[in-house]
């Protein structure tokens, strides 16, 4: 079977939606690097387009009817829209679900100290990375800080012209020998993820007040301690430029979340402008497609659902993951506005439900043609991707989707002309992933997993084509407009 280049089926008209979609996708991976930037970002777009907040509606008891537009997010990180359909929600809804968050470096809850003149702060990396893959490439830091007292300080440096950007070092490759023999997965290790954030020395005027407190003492603990604020000068001054930007102590970090990401702004890819280049496309590129489909559809006979979820790079656990209650008590609580809540239709609008699991595949790349069924992959320009399961080797840890449910989707897109593809991740026993298909699986309900590929899977900056992409959002609204099996 061959499908033709999406590229090849636009009108010029398509192809001037293609590029002002994929400039306001750009718009969004720029403003969401992280699951709460992402959630801060969708929740000002839907609330400008009507949606009001579940918890708000509960505390009045307003009951919900047809066509009326609903959110709710959980702890800042995950976010679940329900445009709520002609039909009973226990005849089931239509649900998008992808994840916003993204592999990344992590700062630690005691990060900050000083070696060899340089103040750093110790990480641990979150996700599937290639580790040597994050050194010596700018980065930024993005995040929370909360302080004992509930003040909430964001921290966003690295993305401004202006502003400095931090970094990990490597070996250079005079004296690399040693390191060069080691295995991809030993070359950097991953206590070596820290990020140099300073090289200047706290000097404190003579005349300063505090220095001269410090100087009126005369005990030998304090002699001690001016040892070693002689010693860890580069971080005292780090913590000083902290105390002033953001009027926090060293001790803040035990109750902050701080990620390091690729600094820097997604980017036209080629010379035809074809692609994007840009971090965390896994998964926000489903992300914004979902939300953009659920934007964009009418009116609708089943309920419209998309939820977007935090931790599926770790499994999705946790109280913000797919693995929590928070998507099925949402549906109960919208279920209850509506008049038609009890534990039995719940469970029945769960199992009758209909679900694109919406995560990226891996496109086909030439370089490593060895790792590629070429028959059963995904090509970047291709359409949108379907598969069937994922897993890996004997399909472990997939949800395998029916045939007769893959039928359906078939006959909605080729109504509708949406671009589509088949692919599995790459071939039987080179390794394999999972989503968060087979999550909702449990419930009974049909679920595939579809998406858009991906090359640079995981890596800093990722690669997609803007085709695939604006094809994705086509594809979600055609799903959310006509499954129904």
């Amino acid at each position: 079977m061959e499908h033709k280049n999406t590229w090849e089926t636009y009108d010029e008209k398509q192809l001037k939606e293609v590029d002002v979609f994929a400039k306001e996708y750009m718009d969004f991976l720029d403003n969401g690097k992280t699951e709460r930037e992402c959630i801060e970002t969708i929740v000002n777009t839907i609330e400008a387009a009507g949606y009001q907040e579940l918890d708000t509606l509960i505390n009045k008891n307003k009951p919900l009817k047809y066509g009326d537009k609903v959110y709710s997010v959980w702890m800042n990180k995950s976010v679940v829209m329900f445009k709520i359909g002609k039909r009973p929600m226990t005849d089931g809804i239509n649900i998008l679900g992808a994840h916003i968050d993204s592999p990344r470096l992590d700062v630690k809850q005691n990060p900050l100290y000083e070696d060899g003149g340089f103040a750093y702060l110790d990480t641990h990396y979150y996700g599937g990375v290639k580790k040597y893959q994050w050194v010596t490439i700018p980065l930024a830091l993005h995040g929370v800080i909360v302080k004992k007292d509930g003040t909430t300080v964001e921290v966003n440096v690295g993305e401004d012209e202006d502003d400095p950007v931090f970094f990990v070092s490597d070996l250079l490759i005079h004296l690399a020998n040693e390191q060069l023999e080691k295995k991809a997965s030993k070359v950097i290790e991953g206590e070596a993820l820290d990020i140099i954030i300073g090289n200047k020395p706290l000097v404190i005027d003579k005349n300063n007040k505090s220095a001269r407190k410090k100087a009126d003492d005369n005990s030998d603990e304090n002699s001690d301690e001016n040892g070693k604020a002689a010693k860890d000068a580069v971080k005292k001054g780090i913590l000083e430029i902290l105390k002033e930007t953001y009027e926090i102590e060293e001790e803040d970090f035990i109750s902050a979340e701080l990620e390091v990401v690729p600094a820097g702004k997604a980017r036209e890819a080629g010379f035809d402008r074809s692609m994007i280049l840009a971090y965390g496309q896994d998964d926000r590129v489903c992300a914004f497609s979902s939300l953009k489909a659920m934007l964009e559809v009418g009116k609708t006979d089943r309920t419209a659902c998309c939820i977007l979820v935090d931790k599926e790079e770790i499994g999705s656990v946790g109280a913000t993951g797919m693995k929590s209650r928070f998507f099925e008590n949402a549906v109960a609580e919208v279920m209850n506005l509506t008049g038609t809540y009890d534990e039995l239709r719940l469970r029945r609008c769960l199992a009758k439900s209909c679900m694109l699991s919406s995560d990226v595949s891996s496109a086909f790349d030439p370089s490593y043609a060895s790792s590629f069924d070429k028959k059963n992959v995904a090509y970047l320009g291709g359409g949108m991707v379907f598969n069937k399961f994922t897993g890996a080797r004997g399909k472990s840890g997939s949800n395998d989707a029916n045939a007769e449910y893959l039928a359906h989707i078939r006959d909605i897109y080729d109504k509708e002309k949406v671009n589509f593809q088949t692919a599995e991740l790459g071939k039987v026993d080179l390794g394999g992933g999972g989503t968060i298909a087979y999550i909702l699986a449990r419930y009974g309900m049909n679920v595939i997993d579809s998406g858009v590929a991906v090359l640079n899977m995981h890596a800093p900056w990722e690669a997609t084509s803007k085709a695939d992409v604006y094809e994705a959002k086509r594809g979600y609204v055609a799903f959310l407009e006509n499954a129904d099996i």
